[in-house]
């Protein structure tokens, strides 16, 4: 049997290697601490939860549109609008299998063979893995602990050549937990209009900062900067809804629908009853994720 180049040049999810190892583990009865995903232990909400089982009871269980219904992108940007101080349009907005299928798609939509990629690490395996599957090279930026691993502005402007396309920012930031400023995200806004970048900020962890720092998207900077940023975020981590696969981008809407086409030749829509309970998780009570942020921030501080 013969495979693709294009697979061969992949390597697998460590993360998810690892996180079934763990499991089954487990499963034989050992007492096993997985570092592997960023998987919070607590249940999802109940309330929900509720929702889903009305969703269910309701038979709302066929197609929605591809890019996610409309109540939910509604909601994302309220949230959006409330939480980070942007402002979109539904048509800004898709909903997506995870936020891993959101950044897959926004790799896809802008990248093309032979582009660059700039990537600070240490960082999210899959990342690298979605850049080499897009064609694109993914050009690495060590960041180090006397920086609070951190990006210099310096270091990346080094890296910069005609071939540029994309810099991946992930903040609060897997696996090092940075948070960046508004001055060091101003100084990286700035190189991304001098030399017309493109950026995709992941903010899956935005609700899991500690010691007083505070998350900033930085597309709340102008709307000037907003115009090459995708943000993505979704519900898997704030409300421990992880295996409910929902994740959302924001951004120019011609980036939108060209991740839309890619979605709906691939998985079309996402879950309908994820979406439903999606839209409580962002519209109802929030009073969980602080809950569930004060018992990691403990979990911190044993040791």
């Amino acid at each position: 049997m013969t495979i693709s180049e294009r697979v061969k040049n992949i390597n697998p999810s460590q993360t998810l290697a690892i996180t079934a190892q763990a499991l089954e583990m487990k499963r034989e009865g050992k007492k096993v601490i997985s570092f592997a995903a960023g998987e919070p232990d607590f249940g999802t909400p109940e309330n929900i939860r509720k929702e889903a089982i009305s969703a269910i009871r309701e038979g709302f269980s066929h197609y929605t549109a591809s890019s996610g219904i409309i109540e939910l992108k509604e909601a994302v940007v309220e949230k959006l609008k409330k939480d980070n101080e942007i402002e979109y349009k539904t048509s800004e907005i898709i909903v997506s299998t995870g936020a891993k299928q959101c950044l897959f798609n926004s790799i896809l939509t802008i990248c093309d063979p032979g582009d660059e990629v700039l990537l600070p690490i240490p960082c999210w395996v899959s990342y690298t893995e979605q850049i080499k599957f897009a064609g694109a090279t993914p050009v690495f930026i060590p960041t180090y602990y006397k920086d609070a691993f951190k990006l210099n502005v310096f270091q990346v402007e080094e890296k910069i050549t005609p071939r540029t396309k994309l810099i991946i920012m992930n903040s609060p930031n897997n696996p090092t937990g940075a948070v960046y400023d508004p001055e060091e995200l101003k100084k990286i806004a700035q190189l991304l209009t001098k030399y017309n970048i493109y950026c995709i900020c992941d903010e899956i962890y935005e609700k899991l900062v500690y010691n007083n720092a505070k998350h900033l998207s930085i597309a709340s900077l102008s709307d000037e900067i907003k115009e090459k940023i995708i943000t993505i975020n979704g519900v898997s981590k704030s409300y421990a809804m992880t295996g409910w696969r929902i994740g959302y981008a924001a951004g120019p809407e011609e980036i939108i629908k060209g991740m839309s086409k890619i979605q709906g030749h691939s998985t079309s829509n996402p879950n309908s009853i994820a979406q439903k309970a999606s839209v409580e998780a962002l519209n109802g009570k929030q009073d969980t994720i602080e809950e569930m942020r004060k018992a990691f921030d403990e979990r911190r501080n044993i040791y």
